[in-house]
Parts: C-alpha cells; structure tokens; sequence
C-alpha cells in the first residue's frame, strides 16, 4: 500500500505526451528558422544563376532574364572550355595544390607534435611563436619580397615559383590547429607507448597521426581550396600561358570588346567540381576537426 501510495504522486508529476509537444511548439526559434531559410535563399540563387548561364549561349545571353532557365540548354561552353587548354591549367592547379599541401601538411603535422610533445624547451616555444607570428602577415604584404626571392632563385616562370610561397603561408594556421588537436589527446597514451619501448617517430605515426586524422583532413581541405582557387601568386610569379593555373586561364574568355560570360561560368562549374567532390569526401573528419580541436 505505502508502494502504491509513493508511485501515485510520480505518475501524476508527469505531464502528458500532448503538453510535452505543446511546450516544445511554443518554444521553436521560428526568428532563427526564417533566418536559415533566408541565408540558404541568399546561397543558392547565386549557384543556380552560374548553372544556368553556363546553359546558355552567349549570343542570347544579354537578351534574356538573367534568372530564367535557358530555352534550348546547350554544352557548347564546356566543350569551348575544354578545347581551351583546359586540361593543361586544371594539370598545373593539381600539381602546385598537391605540390604544396602534401608538405605543408606533413611539416605542421610534424612541428606541431615537436611543440606539444618535445618538452618544455625554450627553442620549441620560440618556433611556436615563430608561427603564430607567420598568422599576422598577409600574403599581401611580402609579394615583393617573394618577388624578389623568387628571380633571386630563377624559379621565375615555374610552377615551383607557385608551390614554395604556398607551403610557406599554409604552415602556420596548420600547424595552430594541428596542435590545438594533439593537445587534446591524453598524455597517459604517449607515455604508455615510450614505456613499450616506442621511439619518437613510431609514437609520431603509429598513435598521433590516427588519432588527429580529422584535424588533418580539416588542414588538408582548407589548405587545398585555398591553393586551388589562389590568384595572386600566379598572377605576379608566371608569364608564360603554359604555366597558368585555373583562375587565371579565366582570361582566355576576355575579349577585346566583350566577355563571353557564360563560358567564364562553365569554366568556374568545371574548376569547382574537384574542390565539391574533395569536401564531399572529408566532409565527417573536416566538421569533427574544426570542432575538437578548440573544444577546451
């Protein structure tokens, strides 16, 4: 009896499915759904006019509505594209991104798990420094510089010219968040390990490099859409047309007189699919690595 008498007051606290629904009705954010819909409004027009016009031909372009899907859809700017070098410059942007991200990469990687875990030695802390310090100075402000080093060296005109600068710039983000991430994992497993009888560079592949992959992958595709969509590097530090990159062989579609936009547009679908597929690929490790590693 004194069971059923201290169950009747729980079971009666309990609000009903119906209230519970209620109260979460009244509670929705309907300011902050609005918002979300009116922000993807705000990106998904811009992608559709670029699908579109690319559609379209360009002696009907001006005489029609910019929004309006084309009458007679035609490939004939992607075939235009392609039969413009374009498998040349989409060479060149794959080897100067890879080029570059694969040792800038590798170099953070390996730095930042000198900083985190080499000690407390004045040298490391002054190299961290060194990098922070790299994340204050625009790639703006040393084009000269850069210039200069670059005919110093005779890699004027080469796509090394591009790839060194670029692994320079990418290091120091890199390596901040690379760090950030090494530092969350326990110090109890890098111990254990030593205590195995594991040397520095088993330790450094075997159990940091598994455990940040997401930071690596979040290195990796940021570094990538920023090498592959770099302008100003191949602008100053290339002249010859055999050496551009994808958005510079924009040009080729500039006229005396006029711009052929909706082959400019082609070309921009066809330089951004990589950069698509590529997050579509690391998308999972990229959102877990831009949140653990300033989770603390």
């Amino acid at each position: 009896m004194a069971t059923t008498l201290t169950e009747a007051p729980e079971q009666a606290a309990a609000p009903p499915p119906q209230s519970r629904r209620g109260v979460a009705a009244r509670h929705r954010n309907w300011l902050g759904g609005a918002a979300g819909w009116l922000w993807l409004v705000i990106v998904i027009v811009p992608i559709y006019w670029i699908v579109i016009t690319s559609l379209k031909a360009q002696s009907n372009y001006y005489a029609t509505n910019p929004l309006a899907p084309p009458g007679e859809p035609t490939l004939d700017n992607y075939v235009l594209v392609i039969q413009s070098d374009f498998a040349r410059y989409f060479l060149n942007s794959v080897i100067v991104t890879a080029g570059a991200v694969v040792p800038a990469v590798t170099i953070s990687f390996m730095a930042a798990f000198a900083i985190v875990r080499g000690g407390s030695g004045g040298f490391l802390r002054s190299v961290n420094s060194l990098f922070l310090m790299g994340l204050a100075i625009p790639l703006q402000a040393t084009i000269i510089p850069v210039y200069l080093i670059i005919i110093r060296l005779h890699l004027y005109d080469t796509l090394l010219a591009m790839i060194l600068p670029s692994i320079a710039f990418a290091i120091p983000l890199s390596v901040l968040v690379l760090a950030n991430f090494i530092r969350d994992v326990p110090k109890e497993l890098f111990e254990s390990m030593r205590m195995d009888g594991a040397g520095t560079w088993t330790v450094l592949w075997r159990l940091a490099f598994p455990l940040t992959r997401p930071a690596v992958v979040t290195v990796t595709v940021y570094n990538a859409l920023h090498i592959w969509n770099g302008f100003l590097l191949p602008l100053i530090l290339t002249q010859d047309p055999s050496k551009r990159t994808l958005p510079l062989a924009l040009w080729n579609f500039q006229g005396e007189y006029s711009v052929n936009v909706p082959a400019v547009l082609a070309s921009v679908v066809l330089t951004t699919l990589p950069i698509l597929i590529l997050y579509a690929i690391g998308r999972r490790q990229l959102l877990s690595g831009l949140t653990a590693g300033f989770s603390k």
